[in-house]
C-alpha cells in the first residue's frame, strides 16, 4: 500500500477547462492516472483530453461513484470554495495546487477537513506522486523512479532536482509529497511521517525544508521521540538568508530565533538526522543508509 495515491486512486480535477487545469489533466493521463472527470461550473457535458467535464463534484460523484481523490487548479478566489465542495462530497485526499489563497481561509478549510476525515496536501503545492502507479499534481514523471526513498518536501524546485538526482543514481522512490511552501498547509511533516512509517516500501526517509516556521523541529522531535524510526536524511533550503527577511515562499520568515537555517539543522542533527549542506550530497548520503 503506497502513500496517499497508487494504482487505486481515481482522480477528480476541479478546475480541468482552465489552462493550468487542461496541461495537468492531460500529463497526468500520460503518466497513467485515472481520471474519471472534471468540474467546472457552467461547462458541464464538455470534454477535456476525453474527459468528461460536470458542474459540481456532486453531479460528477452520481456519475463515476469510485472518485476517491480530487486536484484543485481553481483560482485561488474560487478556490476554498471548491475545496468545501470536495470535503463535503466524502472525498479523502484533496490536492491543493492553487496558490495566493489567503492564510485565514487555509486555516479555515485545513480545520474543517481535519474534523471530516479528509487529507488536504497544499495549498501551492507540486502534488504527490508514487512513481509508476499515480501521479496527482504538477511534477514531472520522467524525473521519478520507483524504489525505497520516501520524499517529503516544502519546496517544488528541489522536490524534482532532489529526485532526479537520485534517479540518476538509481536510487528511486516510493512516493514523494510536496506539501507547499504556505505558512499554513494541510499535510505537515509529521502527519506525512507518521504515513511513511507505517509504509513497508519506504526504507528511508527525505525531508526538504527550509526557513521559517517550526515543521523541522517537530519532524525532530517526533524522530526523538522515537514515533519515527526509519533513517531520515534532511535539507534545509535558505542557509544564507539574513535574519527577519521574508524570502521568496510565504512561509519562510523567521521570527525571533525560530525558524531560521541554525535552529533546524540543530534540531535535527541532535534526533539523528543526516544533514545534507547541499542537494547534491544526498544520493551519496542516502545509499550509505540502504
Amino acid at each position: 500500500m503506497a502513500v496517499l495515491v497508487d494504482r487505486n486512486t481515481v482522480v477528480l480535477v476541479q478546475g480541468i477547462t482552465g489552462k493550468e487545469g487542461s496541461f495537468h489533466t492531460r500529463l497526468m493521463l500520460e503518466y497513467g492516472t485515472r481520471i474519471a472527470a472534471g468540474v467546472t461550473p457552467g461547462k458541464g457535458g464538455s470534454e477535456v483530453h476525453g474527459v468528461k467535464v460536470y458542474d459540481s463534484v456532486r453531479e460528477a460523484l452520481e456519475e463515476h461513484p469510485d472518485i476517491n481523490t480530487s486536484i484543485v487548479f481553481v483560482p485561488a478566489r474560487f478556490a476554498p470554495d471548491a475545496v468545501y465542495e470536495a470535503i463535503d462530497a466524502g472525498l479523502k485526499l484533496v490536492v491543493v495546487i492553487t496558490e495566493g489563497i489567503p492564510v485565514h481561509e487555509t486555516l479555515r478549510f485545513t480545520n474543517y477537513a481535519k474534523s471530516r476525515g479528509t487529507v488536504i496536501v497544499g495549498p501551492n503545492c507540486p502534488g504527490v506522486i508514487t512513481p509508476g502507479e499515480a501521479k496527482v499534481g504538477i511534477m514531472p514523471g520522467h524525473v521519478f523512479s520507483r524504489g525505497p526513498v520516501g520524499i517529503i518536501s516544502r519546496s517544488g524546485t528541489l522536490t524534482y532536482e532532489i529526485s532526479y538526482a537520485l534517479t540518476k543514481e538509481g536510487i528511486g522512490q516510493s512516493t514523494v509529497i510536496g506539501i507547499g511552501g504556505d505558512p499554513i498547509v494541510g499535510l505537515t511533516f509529521t502527519e506525512a511521517m507518521e504515513m511513511f512509517e507505517r509504509d513497508p516500501e519506504t526504507k528511508v526517509l527525505i525531508l526538504i525544508g527550509e526557513i521559517g516556521g517550526d515543521m523541522e523541529e517537530r519532524a525532530a522531535r517526533m524522530i526523538m521521540e522515537g514515533r519515527f524510526t526509519k533513517p531520515v536524511v534532511a535539507f534545509i533550503a535558505g542557509r544564507t538568508a539574513p535574519p527577519g527577511k521574508r524570502m521568496g515562499h510565504a512561509g519562510a520568515i523567521i521570527m525571533m530565533g525560530e525558524g531560521d537555517y541554525a535552529s533546524k539543522v540543530r534540531a535535527l542533527e541532535k534526533a539523528g538526522a543526516k544533514i545534507a549542506r547541499n542537494p547534491f550530497e544526498i544520493p551519496s548520503i542516502v545509499s550509505k543508509l540502504l
